[in-house]
């Protein structure tokens, strides 16, 4: 009689990517809502479907586990945003195409700006162990890149002079404002801000604001001269 192989269950040390995965996106959860100090991660290892034992393989503690969470939701906005950036557009177009897919990343990923801003937070009371590596490996490389483009506009004669020191973080907070304070958002408007209509309609304020802000007199949204 031949044997069955049964596949390894998820919580198994056979299925590790998937072990793995469930327990970043449960660790995502629960950082966002309770942030590092008062995640637990009995509550990360059960949304998970795993054990606690397996999750401590897998993540030393949760220090470490909270340093891969960083790492997926900065990693994934730097490959989100990497064809808007490296391609040969106009410095208007490339502009817009960055900011549209900085926008679609967020909306994608609503608790990530949460993660985000827990991680300025812990900053701000001097307990940040991993915000120098988060920096260096994906701050400087993003500023450093759409400040080039803003200066490539200004040569071009397309861009106001503004300083990207200044306008690249206030760029980046209209972007993500939206998502940070989005039950706030729903107090005033009395709608639900992630419904499909509300966030079209944000991204397109989006795009319109920072062109305003931005471009030469006569260059709309699109990039063109009216």
């Amino acid at each position: 009689m031949k044997a069955v192989l049964s596949k390894p269950r998820l919580g198994s040390r056979g299925r590790p990517e998937e072990s793995r995965a469930a327990i970043l996106q449960a660790a995502v959860g629960e950082f966002s809502r309770e942030g590092v100090a008062g995640a637990r991660t009995d509550a990360i290892a059960r949304a998970a479907g795993v054990n606690k034992a397996l999750l401590y393989y897998y993540f030393k503690d949760k220090e470490t586990l909270y340093g891969r969470v960083l790492d997926q939701v900065f990693r994934g906005l730097k490959e989100s945003i990497e064809e808007a950036l490296s391609s040969d557009r106009p410095p208007r177009e490339k502009l817009l195409a960055y900011v549209g897919a900085h926008f679609d990343y967020v909306a994608s990923h609503p608790l990530f700006p949460r993660i985000a801003q827990g991680e300025m937070m812990r900053a701000a009371r001097g307990r940040a162990p991993h915000l120098e590596r988060i920096a260096k490996q994906y701050f400087v490389p993003l500023f450093r890149r759409v400040a080039a483009v803003i200066e490539e506009g200004q040569a071009a004669g397309e861009f106001r002079p503004v300083d990207p020191m200044h306008f690249v973080p206030s760029m980046i907070a209209v972007i993500v404002f939206y998502f940070t304070n989005a039950p706030v958002l729903r107090m005033i408007g009395k709608m639900d801000p992630f419904a499909p209509e509300r966030v079209a309609a944000r991204r397109a304020a989006v795009l319109d604001f920072i062109s305003a802000a931005l471009f030469r007199e006569g260059t709309n949204s699109e990039g063109e001269r009216n």
